[in-house]
């Protein structure tokens, strides 16, 4: 079943591409992150998504070496909908999921288990997620860590985005300074012509005299 879209898609996607995350190297945190949550939900794929217009790509990704697949069979385009866990204990039994290919082939997806990101504005950004090629369901324990972990991931995010928010407005100020100097080396140069100007006219003046 395909994924439904947010009604507030034209800005998710935007408040998204402010982050700028989308296709960069991988980066100690968001690996750490996740291994965290394989480690704690006892699952063997851990995966950091960023869904994006089409596509659904992974920031980190733990037992994998698949770095995106196509939105229209993404378990995280459906937990993007929710404000909590989005849990699917048994894949080829639920009627969304069962004749999905990553179901019915490799990785042979049963357990899934996202706990969404959002921006601190609401909009959804992707998930954190744990993958499992068994049915089984999580332990409160283990859905409360997720959640926190969660959280700490949109930090993470927010802490990059502000990052690059002040690299780049450093750099406009660098800019404006240099932009600054060259205008004033024209000014100089401009008062200097000028200044030439009335000298000769003054000598002009004083010899027709």
């Amino acid at each position: 079943m395909k994924p439904p879209t947010p009604k507030n898609e034209a800005k998710r996607l935007n408040v998204l591409w402010q982050y700028d995350v989308l296709d960069t190297v991988p980066e100690q945190v968001f690996d750490e992150l996740a291994e965290l949550a394989g480690h704690i939900c006892e699952a063997p794929i851990a995966l950091i998504t960023l869904v994006d217009e089409k596509r659904q790509w992974f920031k980190a990704r733990v037992g994998t070496s698949v770095r995106e697949t196509t939105r229209n069979i993404s378990f995280c385009a459906h937990a993007i909908l929710q404000d909590e866990l989005f849990v699917v204990s048994d894949a080829s039994k639920d009627p969304r999921f069962k004749k999905n290919p990553l179901v019915t082939g490799q990785p042979k997806i049963r357990f899934y288990a996202g706990a969404p990101l959002k921006s601190p504005d609401g909009y959804a950004l992707g998930t954190l997620c744990v993958v499992d090629s068994k049915p089984r369901i999580l332990r409160e324990e283990q859905k409360k860590s997720l959640r926190i972990l969660a959280r700490h991931v949109e930090t993470q995010l927010e802490l990059r985005r502000h990052a690059k928010e002040l690299a780049e407005a450093r750099l406009h100020g660098d800019r404006q300074h240099a932009e600054l100097a060259r205008a004033n080396v024209e000014i100089a140069k401009l008062r200097g012509q000028l200044a030439s100007q009335k000298s000769r006219s003054s000598a002009k003046r004083k010899s027709a005299k």
